[in-house]
């Protein structure tokens, strides 16, 4: 039986995740957290075999949760889910330790897939991205994107999609000086002037849609 921690500050998705994976008859979810810190309170108290969790996330987010959770248990197997499906954040999250890269746009079958291999140790992610994450490596050239810390690739997604920063600190439990100070180091690592030249430049990386 692989015992799944739910991580999703959704309600309405977990529950759909819950219903998913409880139509096997080797998956039983043991516990659901709607943020990274509950889903730490949570992995102690439980020490489930597998966590499903988003990347975004209010509070601590889905990659600071993965390193969170590594540090508490290093073997901890860990599937990654994203409304994004770019290489962009699937490197990312496999950096910090997670097995498994998935978007949220791929079919039901896939996320059962995805949990039993991730469950049994073994890495999972999209052949496409996997494509795309390979030929990145394999050509060594890095985007000004990767010279962001994973706070400030956060508030970079948020500030690309228009999002200001008072919304920003509230949504990631940070104060707005806070904030400012990551988009001024953004501005600087990207070479942008304002918010505008940041959406493009997310634009450019297929980070978001138009």
């Amino acid at each position: 039986m692989i015992k799944v921690l739910l991580v999703d500050d959704h309600t309405v998705v977990r529950t759909g995740f819950r219903l998913l994976l409880e139509t096997v008859n080797d998956v039983r979810v043991v516990a659901e957290a709607d943020s990274g810190e509950a889903a730490c309170l949570r992995f102690d108290e439980l020490s489930p075999d597998t966590v499903v969790l988003d990347l975004s996330m209010p509070g601590m987010g889905g990659l600071e949760t993965i390193k969170r959770l590594r540090a508490r248990d290093k073997d901890v197997r860990i599937l990654a889910l994203s409304a994004h499906d770019d290489a962009m954040h699937a490197r990312r999250a496999l950096r910090q330790g997670a097995l498994g890269f998935l978007s949220k746009r791929t079919a039901p079958e896939t996320l059962l897939e995805a949990v039993r291999m991730v469950a049994a140790g073994q890495r999972y992610i999209d052949p496409k991205l996997a494509q795309e994450i390979a030929l990145a490596e394999v050509g060594g050239a890095s985007s000004l994107i990767e010279a962001l810390s994973e706070r400030e690739f956060e508030v970079f997604l948020r500030l690309a999609n228009g999002a200001a920063v008072p919304k920003i600190a509230s949504e990631l439990n940070l104060s707005a000086s806070t904030v400012g100070t990551h988009l001024y180091n953004i501005k600087q690592k990207l070479h942008a002037g304002n918010q505008a030249e940041l959406t493009l430049i997310a634009l450019r990386a297929g980070l978001i849609e138009r």
